[in-house]
């Protein structure tokens, strides 16, 4: 088994194994409001060699559960702790071949920073750079920086 897939699967199991009870709360306050089409959204997303697959999501905002809600697509090996964002079949840069030579992840170098004064092409420039470099110690890097960008978000320059 590769480095990374031990990775996403250890550390993707017990980060979903805390974060249950979280998403299980989140989970019945939203079914308690009943939302038309059910508790998670569904999307049709492209994964490692252009294969699509249903991304489900529970769309809770607030400390970005939305994100710790995709984890047992980790465990399963459709995405990856980090990696290009997940991008439907069609939307801009989504058939870049150099997207399908990885699994889409839930962080990575676009989605640390996220809401940054980013050009609106960079986060793809982002991805591309990201699969052309990856590794155990840039994924090592990103996932210390993830909850600093989640919970503090981006960090000012020059200041």
């Amino acid at each position: 088994m590769h480095p990374k897939r031990i990775l996403d699967l250890a550390l993707g199991s017990a980060l979903l194994v805390l974060a249950a009870p979280v998403l299980l709360a989140a989970a019945a306050a939203r079914a308690l409001r009943r939302p038309p089409g059910g508790l998670l959204v569904r999307e049709a997303v492209t994964g490692l060699h252009g294969r699509t697959f249903t991304l489900r999501t529970l769309p809770v905002r607030r400390l970005r559960l939305d994100a710790l809600s995709r984890l047992p697509h980790v465990v399963r090996g459709e995405m990856s702790l980090v990696g290009p964002a997940p991008l439907p079949p069609g939307a801009p840069g989504a058939d870049a071949p150099w997207r399908h030579l990885v699994k889409p992840g839930l962080t990575g170098l676009a989605q640390v920073r996220r809401g940054s004064a980013l050009p609106w092409d960079e986060p793809l420039l982002l991805d591309q750079h990201y699969v052309e470099h990856h590794g155990m110690g840039l994924d090592a890097a990103l996932l210390l920086r993830t909850p600093g960008a989640l919970i503090g978000g981006p960090r000012r320059r020059g200041r």
